[in-house]
């Protein structure tokens, strides 16, 4: 498809979700390029049929997110973009305070919109709404991991409830009987809905199917917030998409060493560690509490590093089982644990980078957002999957002028228990 310019607009409220986006806009033939944070030249152009803006937004101030939102979406209409996709987790971890609703609220009136859906249905990846509830697999989201999760915990599995209180406006459902019976009958509930004064529509969706109707009622839309799901039902929106992947996935070749960095506690990424080390993998564990009396982890892992490099993939990593995570939070408090492994696991990432590391795993969203930070990564092209919502990207970064940097940001939760082996064979 020859296009001027692009024409989907996508802000992602942190980096590994925004990958996740991107990779299904990929999927769908989409030539898809993703900007870390809001590019400074507001003059400059993208050649590419979508952008997604990465942003860190997920868990910090209300205020701070809806601000740095505004601005991706300023610079993605001077694109000039024909839809914006908010894109939030596949969990809709979120706080009572936001993000999630006041993002929306703030690009709905910014965007002049009455209306907007909600669903982070995403059934690649276990993700489902139904009913307005969101199961992760077979579990309700309360009963889920995610009741655990050391910054967002989700107690409340219905979609509605979580909402309203973060939004001004009212929360309505699109129930799965009517999503069942096509794009049309989903049209006309979205009329009634706004007939009743509801301006913010959570949709059910258990399968791929149904993401392609959601896909298909929400055609000139100007706003649309999700997960990454719904994006596999937007390219068919517009004229020459037609689902096949192309070219569009293409990368350079891939070279150097490999080594995966990961600050994911989440339980997918728990047992890809295991698995990682039970197949005989070299690792290195990062203690949170021997950060924070000063031992100099970072200087070490690099020593260790530099030794078994030339072996094969080396995993350095903060993940821990949940236990372990809140004895640490209760000693050093949430924030601080979390920002003193964060600045670890970064610098280590860049002193793998150079140390000649060009194929580099990040697992975890906060811990991605602070790599391709530390890395000096302005803009990430889009390549093949390697999981459902996590491909390869191809990189450039000051750590490795002149080179690419070969770099995938897997979100906590996604991916099989070998997602580590398996992402650097699907790239060799």
């Amino acid at each position: 498809m020859a296009e001027s310019r692009p024409v989907l607009g996508c802000i992602a409220d942190d980096f590994t979700g925004a990958t996740d986006l991107a990779n299904n806009l990929v999927r769908g033939g989409m030539r898809t390029v993703q900007t870390i944070g809001v590019p400074a030249d507001a003059a400059a152009r993208v050649d590419a049929d979508a952008i997604v803006v990465a942003l860190k937004s997920r868990t910090t101030a209300p205020a701070e997110a809806v601000a740095e939102s505004l601005a991706a979406l300023q610079w993605l209409r001077a694109q000039g973009v024909e839809q914006v996709y908010f894109k939030y987790c596949s969990t809709f971890d979120s706080t009572a305070e936001g993000n999630i609703g006041p993002v929306t609220d703030a690009l709905m009136e910014a965007l002049g919109t009455g209306f907007t859906i909600a669903t982070p249905a995403f059934p690649d990846n276990g993700r489902t709404v139904f009913k307005g509830h969101l199961f992760v697999g077979d579990q309700l989201l309360s009963d889920s991991g995610m009741r655990h999760h050391p910054l967002t915990p989700m107690t409340d599995a219905n979609l509605v409830r979580v909402l309203q209180p973060q939004t001004r406006h009212p929360v309505g459902l699109v129930a799965y009987d009517v999503v069942a019976r096509g794009e049309a009958a989903v049209r006309e509930r979205f009329a009634a809905l706004q007939a009743e004064g509801v301006k913010i529509a959570v949709v059910d969706a258990v399968s791929n199917h149904d993401l392609m109707t959601i896909g298909a009622a929400v055609k000139g839309m100007p706003l649309v917030t999700a997960g990454s799901g719904v994006a596999i039902g937007l390219p068919q929106n517009w004229p020459g998409f037609e689902g096949a992947q192309g070219s569009a996935d293409r990368l350079p070749p891939a070279s150097g060493q490999r080594a995966i960095v990961s600050g994911s506690c989440s339980l997918a990424t728990n047992a890809q560690v295991a698995e990682f080390q039970k197949a005989g993998g070299a690792s290195f564990a990062i203690d949170p509490l021997a950060l924070a009396e000063g031992t100099d982890l970072v200087g070490q892992a690099l020593a260790w590093a530099g030794r078994q490099l030339q072996e094969g993939p080396v995993l350095v990593y903060a993940t821990a089982e949940p236990a372990a995570v809140k004895q640490v939070q209760a000693q050093l408090g949430v924030a601080r644990a979390g920002a003193i492994v964060e600045e670890a696991l970064s610098h280590i990432a860049l002193g793998l980078v150079e140390r000649g590391v060009r194929q580099l795993v990040v697992a975890g969203g906060e811990t991605s957002g602070a790599v391709v930070q530390e890395l000096g990564v302005q803009q990430m092209a889009i390549g093949p999957q390697i999981d459902p919502g996590v491909p390869w990207t191809a990189v450039q970064s000051p750590a490795c002028p002149g080179e690419t940097l070969h770099v995938t940001l897997k979100s906590g939760n996604f991916g099989t228990p070998d997602f580590f082996t398996k992402a650097f064979e699907r790239l060799a």
